[in-house]
């Protein structure tokens, strides 16, 4: 696990981009895990700058989403469908034949999950996937308590959490109780990792899935187990941190040692 500790949510933001750019440059036809929320908006605003900038194209590239509402239509303003395709997919060159969201207004949502992760599996897996992390330390909607060996599936959303999300929907509106999401397997069978985190209200589960133990009651925590997880933090977000001195140690060590390494021809 390697951790990004930087001055500002634009600072991750770039940081995000510069990874997600170096990716798509060396494998245009790259598998992208894309996340939703307020942290990646930032991310994505950038990389739409850089695909006007002609620095990027995205015509090659596939995306599966982390989840998606189980009982709203796709259109609806608050579904991950239309997240995606209002916040991304329009400002870019991507083919939306190459986009996947789960389906959460179906018949059988269980069969639509199955059938989810069996399309992930075919396209060869996920080269770099994109994550953010609640407030309750949970990945995609696998909220406390989810089996670290959980694969795609119907999951039931906290109570924490619908009171996270409840400002985004109508008063109205009965907000949805549950979601298709990745499982905790699925994420962790990524090739590469990536998440962000900013603002203080991160902080508690961030300290949590990179100090605590690995277990379900954080299921972020999960990350300790991957070989190439990136942490990408602004200052707030990792004001938690017990190590966080070092954390910054480590990382400006490791950039000095690699460049005198390939200094010396190595």
């Amino acid at each position: 696990m390697e951790i990004i500790i930087l001055p500002t949510p634009d600072h991750v933001a770039c940081y995000g981009a510069d990874l997600c750019e170096a990716l798509i440059r060396a494998k245009p036809t790259a598998v992208l895990g894309l996340a939703t929320g307020s942290t990646p908006l930032a991310l994505y605003n950038e990389l739409i700058k850089r695909y006007q900038q002609q620095r990027l194209s995205f015509s090659q590239i596939i995306t599966f989403n982390l989840d998606e509402y189980v009982g709203i239509s796709a259109n609806h303003h608050q579904s991950y469908h239309y997240y995606m395709k209002t916040r991304l997919f329009d400002f870019i060159d991507i083919n939306p034949a190459n986009t996947h969201i789960p389906c959460g207004d179906v018949e059988n949502v269980y069969h639509a999950a199955i059938c989810y992760e069996q399309q992930i599996q075919n396209k060869g897996g996920i080269d770099l996937q994109l994550l953010g992390i609640g407030r309750n330390g949970h990945i995609g909607f696998n909220e406390p308590t989810s089996s670290l060996n959980s694969i795609t599936r119907v999951k039931a959303l906290t109570r924490a959490t619908q009171a996270d999300n409840q400002r985004f929907f109508d008063a109205i509106e009965q907000q949805p109780t549950h979601a298709i999401t990745m499982g905790i397997k699925t994420i962790l069978q990524a090739k590469q990792l990536l998440l962000l985190a900013t603002g203080v209200n991160k902080a508690r589960a961030v300290k949590a899935m990179i100090e605590g133990p690995v277990c379900a009651m954080c299921p972020a925590s999960c990350l300790q187990l991957h070989q190439y997880a990136t942490i990408v933090l602004d200052q707030q977000a990792a004001s938690e941190l017990t190590m966080r001195d070092y954390y910054q140690f480590a990382k400006q060590a490791s950039d000095t040692f690699s460049t005198q390494y390939v200094d010396l021809g190595q």
